[in-house]
């Protein structure tokens, strides 16, 4: 199967959706610890209990499905960290979107990962 790639503009028309599916991850990130942490110290959550705990791990599951259905690159829950492979400058790259952030405004070399991370240009 070829790679997706994406221009900068797809990328970001996509943006109102991905910002959607990240929410939904990291609120149901949070409850899945929360009940988690519940289960194992045996105390009482309002979160449920294994059942509920199942449906988390899902909800996070599917939104994970979502992206990757899309050709976008899920490299981290915690945060959430998702690269769309592109092309800049001649180059494969990832332009990266951290949780929290907005706007896509970064990118990276595909072969230097997170840590070549650089600030598109015009951004």
């Amino acid at each position: 199967m070829t790679e997706r790639t994406f221009t900068l503009s797809e990328a970001r028309a996509l943006l109102p959706e991905v910002r959607a599916r990240i929410d939904a991850i990291v609120a149901a990130r949070a409850d899945l610890a929360e009940l988690s942490y519940a289960l194992r110290s045996g105390q009482p959550t309002r979160l449920g209990g294994k059942p509920e705990l199942k449906g988390y791990e899902a909800r996070i599951d599917e939104a994970v499905g979502w992206f990757t259905i899309q050709g976008i690159e899920v490299k981290s829950l915690t945060p959430v960290l998702i690269d769309f492979p592109a092309y800049h400058g001649g180059q494969s790259v990832r332009l990266c979107l951290l949780e929290g952030e907005r706007e896509l405004t970064w990118y990276h070399r595909t072969e230097l990962g997170f840590a070549g991370r650089r600030r598109l240009p015009g951004a």
